[in-house]
């Protein structure tokens, strides 16, 4: 049985208080290890370490020395691939085939992508007139902000921990990562590798815990972090947004999603369904980006929900390792329950159940795991609750409409504003339509189809601010300008 300890100063060490929680797999709700939970001593110690560490070797490394550091750490994860093949998969129970192919080398690359952002993206200068006649220089300059706190979610472990740990600590930052409590594994595996690496003492700190009265809470009140970073849902993110008031800190906070999925007749239909399957379905429904309201244009709403019918009959459920398995349970029992409330809830709001709504029979082995089946729901009211409120499951509501702008003002009609996809062969309706979505990301013809150099958050209750490419700059530094008389 592994034992998940805090990694402060370079070194895993547990808590005094000896208060531990445990991490079970979803796949068959076995044990995995029992993981340290940090009060604010250890809280306090990881923050003060990351303080030091920015007054130390770290802070006087050059931009090209930081760069080699992180391309390093890129490099040993996909070393040591497997290791985090394996912890990323039994903390999520998601197959194999799905995380060997996003959740681990995508992770890994964010080190390098972001190393490279910083390191090609100019500031700004310009020359001034002044009544002398001699004239002044402004030169823009940016210097790491300090302390960064990490809150990273559970659905994607490494790649969302790495997301924002890499442009942090390519900006000059120290970080303190609190990973979610139901996937521990990687974050914590992450510290050998920066040991490995060279990368200095106190850089790079995890503690572990739970939200209220433990390390989320001790973490993003602590008075000498100097910003926080938040993936979650939108309640904590209002919480944390509180917390972050005191001190005017910065915050970037990635949270709810109830994205709409818009697929109009002249869309080729096959690159739809097969679009929309993944954005309603891949890692079980638990992406924030994912489609759980799809709106299909009349004349091919039959057709379109017939064939996503047949997709989704063709998803098979299994083990991680199972190399034929392509769907997996979810994080927890708990995620677990709060989704089968929705489906009991879409039935009582009047829901046909095309195909799903319940739990599997996994067989004797893996019935005490996390499983539920992908589900598609049509005839509910636009004001249900299963059509207004996140679920975060393997489902999606499928509902036809018939003009352009009745879809536009139905995709609106949420409070939150993260994403959308359309799918249409019409350029000029995938423009128009695309700039009145109220959303942070559109996607047109695809779906999660990223560029590490563009923005990324969400509008309304979806977030605030942004981060990628040079934006993840505004956020992990502090831009000031420096004024030269001549």
């Amino acid at each position: 049985m592994k034992e998940f300890k805090h990694f402060i100063n370079g070194e895993y060490m547990g808590s005094n208080s000896g208060k531990q929680f445990e991490n079970r797999c979803p796949v068959d709700n076995s044990l995995i290890g029992m993981v340290h939970e940090a009060g604010r001593e250890e809280v306090d110690a990881a923050v003060q370490a990351a303080r030091q560490a920015l007054k130390g070797p770290w802070g006087k490394l050059t931009q090209a020395q930081r760069t080699e550091l992180l391309n390093k750490v890129a490099d040993r994860i996909n070393e040591r691939f497997e290791e985090f093949l394996d912890a990323e998969c039994k903390d999520t129970g998601k197959p194999r085939s799905i995380a060997s192919h996003i959740d681990i080398p995508r992770g890994a690359a964010n080190f390098k992508a972001f190393a490279e952002t910083v390191a090609n993206h100019p500031t700004e200068g310009f020359r001034m007139d002044t009544p002398d006649g001699k004239g002044a220089l402004n030169v823009g300059h940016r210097t790491p902000k300090g302390v960064i706190a990490v809150i990273s979610p559970w659905n994607l472990p490494l790649l969302l921990m790495t997301w924002k740990v890499g442009p942090a600590l390519a900006c000059g930052n120290t970080v303190v990562v609190k990973p979610s409590e139901e996937t521990p594994a990687t974050t914590t595996l992450l510290g050998e590798v920066m040991n490995e690496c060279g990368v200095p003492p106190g850089v790079f700190n995890v503690v572990h815990g739970l939200g209220p009265d433990s390390a989320g809470e001790f973490l993003t009140a602590h008075k000498d972090v100097d910003a926080i970073t938040f993936t979650g849902e939108t309640r904590t993110g209002e919480i944390i947004m509180k917390a972050a008031a005191v001190g005017l800190r910065n915050i970037s906070l990635e949270c709810g999603g109830k994205n709409p999925g818009i697929v109009f007749a002249d869309c080729d239909i096959e690159k739809a369904v097969e679009g929309t399957m993944r954005s309603a379905f891949v890692n079980c429904g638990q992406v924030c980006l994912g489609t759980e309201r799809v709106y299909v244009e009349r004349p091919i709403y039959d057709k379109f929900l017939a064939r996503m019918k047949e997709e989704v009959a063709k998803l098979k459920l299994g083990r991680p390792e199972d190399k034929e398995a392509n769907f997996g349970p979810l994080v927890s029992l708990e995620h677990r329950a709060k989704v089968k409330y929705y489906y009991d809830l879409a039935v009582e709001e009047g829901a046909t159940v095309e195909i799903g709504g319940g739990i599997p029979d996994m067989g004797a082995e893996l019935n005490d795991g996390a499983w539920i089946e992908p589900t598609i729901w049509t005839g509910l009211s636009d004001d249900a609750r299963v059509i207004r409120e996140e679920i975060f499951g393997p489902c999606c509501h499928i509902r036809p409409f018939d003009t352009e702008e009745e879809v536009i003002e139905l995709a609106n009609d949420t409070e939150y504003g993260l994403a959308a996809a359309i799918w249409t062969e019409n350029s000029a309706r995938a423009v128009r339509v695309g700039e009145q979505i109220e959303a942070g990301l559109v996607w047109v013809n695809s779906w999660f189809l990223r560029d590490l150099r563009t923005a990324f958050g969400g509008a309304k209750s979806s977030g605030i601010g942004r981060e990628g490419g040079v934006h993840g700059l505004e956020f992990y530094t502090e831009l000031k300008n420096i004024c030269i008389k001549l």
